[in-house]
């Protein structure tokens, strides 16, 4: 059946879901997207799960349904196509309790065919040459009963999924690289399932790295519960503190709530009352605690006079990435090239089909087996004869 001829159908009872993870540990593969809202919750709230498998469509409500049991389908190996599923395998293990055990994303698989970072309607462009219908992707989702074109523009996320991935999947077996794919596949599902504690929550914030001994301890303090607030409520951390709130007030390390006033990002509400209290408890502990710089990812610090190489090595790289049909960003970046040269335990480029292509390379040009070049505008790495 053509894919564009398939009508969805609307899963909203158990008896219906059951039959439908029934049918779905028969097949071998099945695309599968979610539709959910985070702006106001810690978690995000999902709205809508749509899969297709063969000739069939359907838009699950877990607003009806239980869905964890979708685990039976995500452990019995079927492979799960995502496009760019980041947050959809975020959103489907809260919902679930499981990930699927196979992935293939179709955002990654394309990075290795030369498509940079590709969205879903460039992929369907360019491999099927179906024009996806804009739609309105900010719509609300939890409203009940969706409209027609709510519907329809949900179910054209997985409309032709299928076949762009048989597309991908060919492409990528004449090019040698299904492995390759496969492999950043499991890197991305296993990153998907680790979860940042409270108490290091402060290190994702960019200007509290840059605090002094003192005001990094308030900095964790403050971030471990603001963190620890978020959750309890279900709201966004910027709902109970923002970050330029939190660092302004790690700096200042007030004393009483006079210390409170005109710091940058702290509205009145949060500086009266009990709310202004707990705030300087908070100070107070930070203040007892011994907290170190973020470690860095290395031991090794880099020869500096491989510092400039650094520059060449990124402009051999990425004119490789093009030759080669390869997305910069999928084989290595400045990082990975530094991790690289400083000798790093199991850099990117030390492992798997990037070593191969491009870790050996510039080790062989560490070693003098090999020679950076430049003829007709272009950077050129060629082995030494000797």
């Amino acid at each position: 059946m053509n894919p564009k001829e398939i009508e969805p159908r609307t899963i909203d009872n158990q008896n219906d879901l059951n039959a439908v993870v029934n049918e779905l540990q028969k097949v071998e593969s099945y695309a599968i997207d979610t539709e959910f809202h985070r702006e106001k919750t810690y978690y995000p709230r999902l709205a809508l799960v749509q899969i297709r498998w063969g000739s069939n469509i359907v838009l699950i409500d877990p607003l009806k349904v239980d869905l964890q049991v979708l685990s039976t389908v995500f452990k019995s190996g079927s492979l799960a196509i995502f496009h760019a599923g980041s947050q959809d395998l975020e959103v489907l293990l809260r919902a679930v309790g499981e990930l699927p055990v196979k992935i293939f994303d179709t955002q990654i698989a394309a990075g290795f065919i030369g498509m940079r970072t590709p969205s879903l309607a460039a992929l369907h462009e360019t491999l099927i040459g179906v024009k996806l219908t804009k739609g309105d992707r900010l719509t609300d989702w939890f409203q009940r009963p969706l409209t027609d074109n709510q519907r329809e523009y949900a179910a054209s996320d997985v409309r032709y999924l299928l076949e762009i991935h048989q597309k991908l999947v060919g492409e990528l077996q004449t090019r040698h690289r299904l492995d390759w794919a496969q492999s950043e596949f499991q890197i991305f599902l296993d990153k998907r399932q680790k979860i940042v504690e409270p108490i290091d929550a402060w290190v994702r914030i960019k200007e509290a790295k840059h605090l002094n001994k003192k005001a990094r301890g308030v900095a964790q303090a403050l971030a471990e519960w603001r963190e620890i607030t978020a959750k309890r409520n279900d709201i966004p951390p910027r709902f109970v503190l923002s970050d330029l709130a939190l660092v302004g007030v790690a700096q200042r390390m007030p004393n009483d709530v006079s210390d409170l006033v005109n710091i940058r990002g702290l509205d009145a509400k949060q500086y009266t009352g009990r709310k202004s209290d707990n705030i300087l408890e908070i100070v107070k502990d930070g203040l007892t605690r011994d907290v170190k710089k973020p470690a860095s990812k290395s031991p090794n610090s880099l020869n500096a006079e491989l510092r400039p190489a650094i520059t060449l090595l990124s402009a051999w790289l990425s004119q490789y990435a093009s030759d080669n049909d390869l997305d910069p960003a999928l084989l290595g970046t400045r990082s990975d090239i530094e991790e690289l040269l400083r000798g790093d335990s199991n850099p990117r480029l030390g492992e798997g089909w990037r070593h191969k292509e491009v870790g050996e390379p510039i080790s062989n040009l560490l070693n003098g087996k090999a020679a950076l070049a430049f003829s007709n505008g272009r950077l050129l790495l060629e082995k030494r004869i000797t």
